[in-house]
């Protein structure tokens, strides 16, 4: 059976996603949680999207291919179904750092990195001293300077869409650096702290870091608006666009399209891939 696991993490102590020898990651955790849970040698999980060191997940997906009855088996007297009395196993296995929100059966068509139509990042910063809480400064990037949001949505509007995204990204050889786009927008939330929401296909590696690096600078002056369509269209990684700090970072939310059109979408993104050689998952 083909599992989908919903979780979400702070990645302040995790060497990002991707599991690595002798290094704390989220997948390292989670993969040894479940082998533990399941009493399996070794368990391997697919992720959305591998995050980099520091940032966090509130919507991360990843799955998992397991026997039914390995499942059932490790569920033991529980009367509650097998994946609930799986959650509840894992939880209690896991860091508090690192949470498993559920587990449920997903068709044998659904892939959490392949079959995702979009991923959505939000990206926080608290430009004013008021807006500075220290409870969320592993969550909250602090600026010293105010950012004018209007110059930075305006400058925004040409970095939406099916673009080369180079100027933004960390080369990675063969791979492609065109992606699509869908939202980027600033505001502010209830707590006056300004939130950038980035919506893409996919994402290559350090993309919407050096996305909100290039619009923080036009926010606070150093800038003008023109300033990232010029950096966009010289599709060429530039010393002068910063990749904003991991810890504003967080993914919230993966989407995906009905079970009926799994199978169609799996087979579009992996030939696309394919064509377009890219070696890895979207990395952020």
């Amino acid at each position: 059976m083909r599992i989908r696991i919903d979780l979400a993490y702070d990645g302040s102590k995790f060497h990002g996603w991707a599991a690595q020898p002798g290094l704390r990651t989220v997948q390292g955790e989670l993969q040894a949680a479940i082998a533990t849970a399941l009493r399996m040698p070794e368990a391997r999980v697919v992720v959305a999207g591998r995050t980099d060191t520091g940032v966090h997940a509130r919507g991360q997906v990843a799955h998992l291919d397991v026997e039914p009855e390995v499942v059932a088996a490790s569920a033991g007297r529980s009367q509650d179904p097998p994946l609930e009395a799986l959650v509840r196993r894992l939880n209690g296995i896991l860091p508090a750092d690192l949470r498993i929100h559920r587990a449920v059966e997903a068709p044998a068509e659904f892939d959490a990195r392949f079959s995702a139509l979009w991923r959505r990042y939000a990206y926080r910063v608290a430009d004013r001293p008021e807006y500075a809480d220290p409870l969320r400064r592993h969550h909250v990037l602090f600026r010293p300077r105010p950012l004018d949001l209007d110059a930075m949505n305006v400058a925004a509007v040409a970095l939406v869409g099916l673009h080369d995204y180079a100027s933004f990204c960390k080369p990675r050889e063969g791979a492609t650096t065109i992606r699509t786009v869908h939202r980027l927008v600033w505001e502010r939330d209830e707590t006056g702290v300004a939130v950038a929401t980035v919506v893409a296909d996919a994402f290559c590696h350090s993309m919407v870091r050096a996305l909100v690096g290039c619009l923080l600078l036009i926010g606070d002056g150093r800038q003008d608006a023109a300033w990232a369509g010029e950096i966009l269209a010289a599709a060429t990684r530039s010393p002068s666009v910063p990749v904003a700090p991991a810890a504003g970072l967080t993914l919230e939310e993966v989407g995906y399209p009905p079970d009926a059109e799994l199978g169609a979408r799996l087979l579009v993104t992996r030939a696309r891939r394919r064509a377009d050689e890219v070696g890895g998952a979207d990395d952020e």
